[in-house]
Order: structure tokens, then sequence, then C-alpha cells
């Protein structure tokens, strides 16, 4: 609105904004550019990745290279303009959306056949139920009727699990990470004849909440992906997201009612009345951890917990950010730990690797 733009040129003239040791996106962006920019622009972008309410969302998890600007600057635009011209002065050539052709199911699958080519075993369907010390060091491993010894454990499981694991061990490290809260989500998958597909250019759009749309972002995975449509030549493949954090009824709906939500949703924002020839509907019940206010100083505490047990370490999207690279950069980080050099901790947990471009939308 005219209104929201103008109270925008504000931020130039109000005085700095304290963000402390953290502060949610949401409460310091309203604060610098007003509630219609977090409403209409924070808020979809953060519930595609996380699922979750910008007003909740810790700045300093989420968008750390946003929340050192707010430390070092008094506003916001000042801020962003700085971020903007490093990123200027070392120009990336690669793509702003990147994946792997046949979509990133692959890439555990790649892992796991390297590793096997390396003489590692994977056990799968091997829930672990108890991870003890041995008293002369190392761990041991319940799984089933059987117990494996292992010289270090890395737990790379959701925060409810591996609460549950560290629970005799590590019990300050479990109590933390058993208040580690989730949001669950929904992914509509819908193909439609290619020429009866009329969509906009573009990869997709973000929904945002306040237009009281069930959907919260769309992608048109066959024009964002090439591998997608060139496979599929005479298909329009399109992928919708339902589900935020607090949000339970749109879940039990079963899968045809999503299909329809998702359609309804569509032809609003796009006109697209096609039928689809083929739907698909993956739910991901608990996927993706949030990230509260104070979420690092979590992370922090849990670390220096397990700090006092050799060979044990935790990483995986509940640490450091929930998209890949930050998942990994998190692995990497653990592998460091168990080798005994604590460096990498200290600095990913200090400065957690961005996520906005992965998460609950992709």
């Amino acid at each position: 609105s005219d209104e929201g733009l103008a109270r925008i040129g504000h931020d130039a003239d109000l005085p700095r904004t304290e963000v402390g040791e953290d502060v949610a996106v949401g409460a310091y962006v309203a604060a610098r550019l007003g509630r219609e920019v977090v409403d209409r622009l924070v808020e979809p972008l953060l519930g595609g990745v996380y699922a979750g309410d910008a007003y909740r969302i810790s700045m300093r998890s989420a968008v750390p290279q946003l929340f050192e600007a707010a430390r070092t600057h008094t506003s916001l635009t000042e801020g962003v303009r700085a971020i903007q011209e490093r990123a200027a002065a070392a120009p990336r050539t690669d793509p702003v959306f990147m994946g792997i052709e046949g979509g990133v199911g692959s890439l555990p699958l790649a892992v796991a056949a390297s590793l096997r080519s390396r003489g590692a075993e994977i056990r799968t369907s091997t829930p672990v139920t108890g991870l003890r010390r041995e008293p002369g060091g190392g761990w041991r491993i319940v799984t089933g009727d059987e117990q494996l010894t292992a010289d270090a454990v890395v737990v790379a499981v959701p925060a409810p699990a591996a609460a549950r694991l560290l629970r005799g061990e590590a019990p300050a490290a479990a109590a933390e990470l058993a208040g580690v809260e989730y949001a669950s989500m929904a992914l509509i998958t819908l193909a439609f004849r290619r020429d009866a597909a009329d969509l906009p250019d573009g990869s997709g759009f973000l929904v945002p909440p306040v237009d009281g749309r069930t959907i919260k972002a769309a992608t048109f995975a066959s024009q964002k992906w090439g591998w997608i449509a060139a496979g599929n030549p005479d298909v329009a493949v399109v992928r919708t997201s339902v589900g935020r954090h607090g949000e339970t009824e749109i879940l039990r709906r079963d899968d045809a009612d999503l299909v329809e939500v998702s359609r309804r949703d569509l032809k609003a924002a796009t006109g697209l009345d096609a039928e689809p020839v083929a739907t698909r509907v993956t739910r991901w019940d608990d996927g993706l951890p949030q990230y509260p206010v104070g979420h690092h100083a979590r992370v922090a505490r849990v670390r220096e917990h397990l700090a006092a047990l050799p060979g044990l370490a935790v990483c995986g999207a509940a640490y450091d950010g929930v998209g890949i690279p930050a998942c990994i950069a998190s692995a990497h980080t653990a592998a460091d730990q168990i080798l005994g050099d604590p460096h990498d901790v200290r600095d990913l947990t200090a400065a957690p690797v961005q996520s906005l471009h992965a998460g609950a939308g992709e």
C-alpha cells in the first residue's frame, strides 16, 4: 500500500533498534520498516523455508547476515545495502536455484553408494533404542536384540529422538533437545498436460498468510528445473505446500482434499483451471525444526554438555540451519568434534549457515 511504502522510508530516520543476543526476525523488521513488509515479504519467505512464524523465528539463527547487519548499522536499509555491496564485489556466476538432476532424493542414495564402495556398512530399518558409554571407553549401541560397540557416535536424528538416546548419558543435553519444536507440512504435486497449463513466467510464488489462502507456496517445477521439463516435455509439473507451525487442521484432511485446496488456490493466483493428469501428496510429519529466539544459545548449551563426553557429537537440521548446505556443515563440524578439533564447533554455533533457499517449500 502507499502507507506501507511510506513507512519504509522512515527507517533512515529512526534510532538504532537494539537486538541484544537475539531477536525475532519479524519484530526487528516491523520496528524498522513496518508490519506490512513483514506480512507481505518476510512472513511468506520464512514460512516457505521454516514453516514458522516470523515473529518467533530467531534472526541470529535463521538470517545471520541480517543479524550482523543489525548489530553494526543503525538502519536496516543501510545494513542491507552493505550486504549487497559485499555481494557485488564478489559476484557469483552460479544460478540462484541449484538442484540435482533426478531430484535431491538421489543425493542420499549416492552418498550411501559411495560409502559402501569404501567398505562402510549401512543398516536400514534398524532403530537404535539405547546408547551407553563403555567403562573402558567407546560406546555401546543397542538396536533390537543386538548390541554394537563403537569408538565414536554421531547422533544425526531429529531432536526428539536424539533426546531419548542421550537421556542416560547426557541428561542436560537431552532436556534441551526435548524442547525443540517441529512443524509438519505436506507437498502436493500436480501434473498437467503442458498445452492445458498456461502458467506465468518464473519459478513459482510465495503466499502471505494475510491473504487467507491455504497453500503457502507454489513451485512451477517444470519451469524451475530443466531436467523435469526435458524428461516430461508434454507435462507441466506444479508443486504446492501446506502447513505452518501450529497449523494442524489442514494436515488432518485426506489427500483428495489437499489436492482440491491446492487447485483452488492455484486457480485464484494464476488462473490455472486444468484437470491434473496425476497427483501425489507427500506428508512430512514433524519435518521442520523451529528456530525461536535464543535457538543459538540452546545449540551452544547442547554442545557444551556433550563436550564432556569423548567420542559423541550431534548434527542435523535441528542445530545450524535446515538447508542441505547447513546440514553438510553441521556434519563436518560433528566429525571435527569427534576428532578433537573444537574450532569449527565454536565457529558454526556463532555463525550458522543461512538457509533461505531450501526448506519447507522445495
